[in-house]
């Protein structure tokens, strides 16, 4: 019997060879997305853990946890759910001024939202550091009440802001061209307000998609840099985000610590994706019923 489970154990194929040959047997496009999302996304997220996983345990726990680093987490991750937050809400209103009013320029202001997509971060945080300067135009006006935007952390929620806009909208605004008008013209028939139109017949299927494009824009701003690290002071517990101190250890020569950093950016990043996506699956079912 010993024998006969030995040989059996020997004959049995790897797991490996298994995945290869399903993976062969599958759709041609299927094989591309497989091959195309290994090389390009798991393989470089496996080889930063592996990375990672090089230091032991006790000193990954020091150096994630050390307190540069947990002031680094709380500056990018609470900025950027407040960066979110704002442009859930006024990215919503945007795209609905966008889908259900025409007016002059129109166009150039649909267009002028993906402006963040092409502008390179630098020469964004270029010009919001000089417009939100205390001479710039806008900080010239906030300086005299004592508040100060450029290299401060609100300069930084500002710059994320400004990135991330994009993606509230254009997850929104399609969902808002598909919506009928006249189920909000039957709710006013009915004798509904305005405010109970919206917040009864307008918002429950839109939320979901307002979450979506929160989430987007989210993950945007968490891994921003380049408009970031201008209009910040780069100041350690004060606007310091995790990118720029991911920066400055590999200028350090550290990378082992880099990634350390990069990997609990990337897990915490991660678990708020997640429960984001439960909360839009949960609001997705309370819709239906």
């Amino acid at each position: 019997m010993a024998v006969s489970s030995a040989v059996d154990t020997k004959n049995k194929p790897s797991v490996w060879k298994v995945f290869i040959d399903n993976v062969i047997h599958l759709p041609w496009t299927w094989r591309i997305t497989i091959i195309y999302l290994t090389f390009m996304l798991f393989m470089p997220i496996v080889a930063m853990f592996l990375k990672a996983s090089t230091e032991p345990p006790a000193k990954f726990w020091e150096i994630a946890t050390n307190e540069l680093a947990l002031a680094t987490y709380n500056v990018t991750f609470l900025t950027s759910l407040f960066a979110a937050a704002v442009n859930g809400i006024f990215g919503t209103l945007i795209a609905w001024v966008l889908v259900r009013y025409d007016f002059p320029f129109k166009r150039i202001i649909d267009a002028t939202v993906d402006l963040p997509f092409a502008l390179p971060t630098s020469v964004a945080g270029l010009t919001l550091a000089t417009v939100y300067s205390d001479n710039g135009w806008i900080g010239s006006l906030l300086a005299p009440l004592g508040i100060r935007v450029s290299f401060t952390r609100l300069g930084v929620g500002v710059a994320m802001i400004f990135i991330s806009l994009p993606f509230v909208v254009r997850t929104v605004q399609p969902v808002l061209q598909e919506m009928e008008i006249e189920i909000e013209e039957a709710a006013w028939s009915l004798g509904a307000s305005q405010w109970q139109t919206f917040t009864k017949v307008i918002l429950p299927p839109l939320f979901p998609t307002i979450l979506t494009g929160v989430a987007l824009g989210f993950s945007r701003a968490v891994g921003e840099y380049g408009s970031t690290v201008i209009i910040a002071s780069n100041t350690p517990f004060k606007d310091l985000i995790a990118p720029v101190l991911i920066f400055q250890r590999l200028e350090q020569y550290d990378y082992s610590g880099a990634t350390v950093i990069g990997v609990v950016l990337l897990s915490i990043s991660l678990v708020l994706l997640i429960a984001i996506n439960l909360l839009q699956a949960w609001a997705r079912r309370y819709d239906n019923r």
